[in-house]
């Protein structure tokens, strides 16, 4: 059952004042937070009948009450149904801006750091596979003996990175030529297709003629074999666990910690929540995984101008859901526009 107007007003104050303090809430600071102009007495029927229906509880029978996870769904549900300001948005996107470098990998990992950083909890960023990334250039780095690095960049920034080996020791002159080659030949190809091109290019009887071509084609087949297709997961802030009177268990920490570590695990469960444009929160018990229910996560889609990656949250769940969802919409809204316009003037910085 939805509750009643005064319900409402008295669970959303309920919910505000125990993410403030972490203690439950007695009913006498219910009667002034709420506004109600009522009784105490009224205050605490509204809140008997918020228990039996399952969006609070009392620990224990002399103390205050406290949110269930349904209390906060509730509340977040509020809080979704107006819009966040704009003025996060900008502040974020000053932010990413600030030291120039607009390539997509390190917008992104500033964006894990500005989004962790502002709602005092782990932020994260997934960037899209991009199977359908286009070429932009390819760079051969040295590393001694016949072992080279290879840098690849597609379109929007997006670096690719491997080790090859040649097979014979090449020189740095060797390698400048063959990348300028490959730079004017493969440009705007899109990169899943880059290696059949190559391939196709070395069986044409003319680059048996050209030495430096034929050199190119070869890196070029090696470079662009098994590339990864994997999608790359940006996190910053697992030390927001530790600091804060957030009533997490040490075993609850541990477990996050090591999907963390794992990465690929995070990755596929914010795929299965992830299903559409906008911004999702998923609330303790409603984790498809039972050990990550003392915590929640807000998270929100971005553009790179050629997919839609993920950007967001992980807290505990007496997490400042307002301050969270303001960041997460923000970032995304900013990361978007950093990456599709990488030249736009600095806006306001988020203090």
């Amino acid at each position: 059952m939805e509750p009643s107007e005064r319900s409402r007003r008295v669970l959303a104050a309920l919910v505000r004042e125990y993410i403030s303090s972490g203690e439950p809430v007695p009913s006498s600071l219910l009667v002034s937070a709420a506004g109600l102009g009522v009784s105490s007495a009224t205050v605490r029927n509204i809140l008997s009948r918020l228990e039996e229906e399952g969006y609070v509880q009392q620990p224990h029978t002399s103390a205050g009450r406290i949110p269930t996870d349904r209390g906060y769904r509730f509340y977040v549900n509020l809080l979704l149904e107006s819009t966040p300001s704009g003025r996060t948005a900008d502040a974020v996107e000053a932010r990413l801006r600030r030291d120039g470098n607009a390539l997509a990998d390190a917008v992104l990992s500033r964006a894990s750091h500005v989004v962790s950083q502002a709602s005092r909890n782990v932020g994260f960023v997934l960037q899209p596979a991009h199977d359908s990334a286009v070429f932009d250039r390819i760079e051969f780095v040295l590393l001694g003996g016949s072992r080279v690095l290879v840098v690849i960049v597609a379109s929007g920034g997006h670096v690719l990175q491997k080790v090859i080996d040649t097979g014979e020791p090449l020189s740095a002159d060797e390698l400048r030529g063959a990348a300028n080659y490959l730079n004017a030949e493969l440009s705007g190809i899109p990169i899943q297709h880059a290696r059949a091109a190559v391939i196709e290019r070395i069986n044409e009887e003319r680059m048996l003629y050209d030495a430096l071509a034929m050199r190119a084609m070869e890196l070029a087949a090696s470079s662009f074999t098994d590339l990864p297709r994997r999608h790359v997961l940006h996190v910053d802030g697992t030390s927001a666990l530790f600091g804060g009177d957030h009533g997490l268990a040490m075993s609850a920490m541990h477990t996050l910690i090591l999907m963390i570590e794992e990465k690929q695990r995070l990755v596929r469960l914010l795929n299965e929540y992830i299903d559409g444009v906008g911004l999702t929160v998923v609330i303790g018990a409603e984790h498809l995984d039972p050990s990550l229910r003392p915590f929640s996560l807000v998270a929100s889609t971005y553009d790179d101008g050629m997919g839609t990656g993920t950007i967001g949250v992980i807290g505990p769940t007496r997490m400042h859901y307002s301050r969270a969802i303001a960041v997460v919409h923000g970032a995304a809204t900013a990361v978007t526009r950093v990456l599709c316009d990488p030249i736009s003037p600095n806006p306001r910085e988020l203090s």
